[in-house]
């Protein structure tokens, strides 16, 4: 028993230094500069920002969007992962079922690294933001660009497929800026 709870911290570590690597690998806000607020610089950051396109407006609200989707994806799957964690550490579950909890816990956090993966590659395709979510084989992709095609939807399924042979149905979306 004392070694599945083992694994169990070791896959949280390691679910959680995923995370992490992730997160540094996206595209962070620059931290917060207090005494910028009053240089002069600033008035005319203020100015570039009251005049800028609506393409930059319609970018920065897909972007919210994809980043309220993917906390909700992130908020179901921890308390889900918080639940498998808690039958694997209880005493109440026969082998059979904390084996079970303990392989989908393992499930979750191979889709979790999948997920980002496959946004990374699709950014790396020159895309401004992805936003990949994994259901069973299903792969639904949402995309930020200018223009839809279907070559360029193609390109983007070919190469998921390439990376993740088991997305047997992948689904894009393109939302525009």
């Amino acid at each position: 028993m004392n070694i599945k709870k083992r694994s169990v911290w070791f896959l949280t570590l390691i679910s959680l230094a995923a995370v992490v690597t992730v997160f540094y690998l996206s595209d962070r806000p620059s931290p917060f500069d207090g005494i910028a607020l009053f240089s002069n610089d600033t008035l005319d950051d203020v100015e570039l920002v009251e005049t800028s396109s609506t393409n930059e407006e319609s970018f920065a609200s897909s972007n919210n969007a994809f980043e309220e989707m993917r906390m909700e994806v992130q908020e179901q799957r921890s308390q889900l992962r918080a639940q498998l964690e808690t039958k694997v550490g209880s005493n109440e579950f026969t082998a059979e079922q904390k084996d079970e909890a303990f392989n989908k816990i393992e499930e979750l956090v191979k889709v979790d690294s999948t997920e980002a993966m496959l946004e990374l590659i699709i950014k790396s395709l020159g895309y401004d933001d992805a936003l990949v979510r994994i259901e069973d084989n299903d792969v639904l992709i949402d995309v930020v660009a200018n223009e839809q095609s279907t070559k360029k939807a193609s390109d983007i399924i070919y190469a998921v497929k390439r990376e993740w042979p088991q997305a047997y149905n992948v689904e894009v979306k393109f939302n525009g800026l």
